[in-house]
């Protein structure tokens, strides 16, 4: 049985009161980075991918965060540039973006 994505990018999109300690991937730009990336894996033709948002991923204060699975690689990203890396480098080459890894 073949599976629909070979890939799924889940992002954070958590967001917490203002001041909480841990911060939230929310009110760090993840919305609008989720948002350029379902964007962009469209825009390069990658069928066996899905983006979509998630709520609270517990790592907020590294955040924005992304895991993508079947791999169950987890990234931070925190400018389009980023995005663009792990779409050119992870989901078409193949090649974990490690600066961008979480630990």
């Amino acid at each position: 049985m073949s599976q629909f994505f070979e890939n799924h990018i889940f992002c954070c999109t958590n967001r917490r009161e203002p001041g909480n300690s841990r911060g939230s991937c929310a009110e760090k730009g993840a919305e609008d980075l989720r948002d350029y990336m379902k964007k962009k894996v469209k825009a390069a033709k990658i069928p066996s991918a899905r983006v979509n948002a998630a709520g609270c991923l517990d790592r907020c204060e590294l955040g924005p965060c992304f895991v993508i699975y079947p791999q169950g690689i987890w990234y931070t990203c925190k400018t389009k540039e980023d995005v663009d890396e792990i779409i050119r480098e992870h989901l078409q080459n193949g090649r974990f973006v490690e600066r961008l890894r979480l630990p």
